[in-house]
């Protein structure tokens, strides 16, 4: 299959390495110099480029905050048997562009990132497909998780924002709450190291897709019940209740069996 890869950032090279030695595939990105590195690859930096390439599928590996500018752009330049395609890690305003451009569409989400996972070993990771996506984008999506060993789950648009919001804003959010108290300590502890270690990671990623991430119309509830334990674990601490102390522990050790 002949495959356009949008982006050359982290998950981009990452699909492009796995796919180039089964398929035909281009890395399209506007600085030819994040395309260095990629092989067995056609490197392209202009649109008629995509053109004279002629993809069956486009992914659209782009930051977040652009991915709908990105298929806006090489648009015009796809056959019309393509299927185009998005990553994208909120799903918000997407699912209207795909119905109103015309296009078979797939979207899905690698529930991985490369900061984070072990690219060589993907076993305990997950992707999401969406499930009003083309039936041919779908089953070609799944031989590609299913190649990397990652759970692949299908959900609606709207459960897929709905469980991202839990998944990940929920330790987006309180990871953040964490780093944004942190002082030096000349004798860290481990835990205390550990999330260090998550915050640093964390933080590494693209603003963009925090802020996008955390934006998610359905992050404010969950961010609204950390609030909430917050205040309930605060008023137990203020009054050393020992009984409700045993009590939340209990629930807590309970959430996380």
């Amino acid at each position: 299959m002949k495959i356009l890869i949008l982006g050359a950032g982290k998950m981009g090279t990452f699909l492009t390495d796995v796919l180039c030695i089964q398929h035909e595939v281009a890395l399209f990105d506007t600085d030819p110099k994040r395309l260095r590195f990629v092989f067995n690859t056609y490197r392209m930096t202009e649109y008629k480029e995509i053109h004279e390439f002629e993809p069956e599928l486009v992914i659209n590996c782009v930051t977040l905050k652009y991915t709908i500018d990105a298929f806006l752009a090489v648009l015009p330049y796809l056959p019309k048997n393509c299927i185009i395609s998005d990553i994208a890690s909120v799903k918000t305003g997407l699912q209207n562009y795909y119905e109103a451009s015309g296009m078979r569409y797939v979207s899905t989400h690698p529930m991985f990132g490369p900061t984070f996972a072990t690219l060589d070993n993907l076993s305990t990771q997950s992707a999401i497909i969406i499930s009003e996506s083309d039936h041919m984008g779908k089953a070609f999506f799944k031989d590609l998780y299913g190649s990397l060993r990652l759970k692949i789950f299908e959900y609606t648009f709207d459960e897929h924002d709905e469980t991202i919001a839990y998944s990940l804003s929920i330790p987006f959010a309180s990871t953040l709450v964490f780093a944004s108290v942190m002082k030096p300590q000349e004798a860290p502890g481990t835990t205390f190291k550990r999330h260090m270690d998550i915050a640093k990671g964390l933080l590494s990623e693209d603003d963009y897709l925090l802020t996008e991430i955390l934006f998610n119309p359905n992050t404010t509830k969950q961010v609204e019940n950390i609030r909430a334990e917050l205040k309930t674990l605060l008023d137990i601490i203020e009054n050393k209740d020992s009984d409700r102390m045993q009590a939340y522990l209990k629930k807590v050790r309970k959430n996380i069996e």
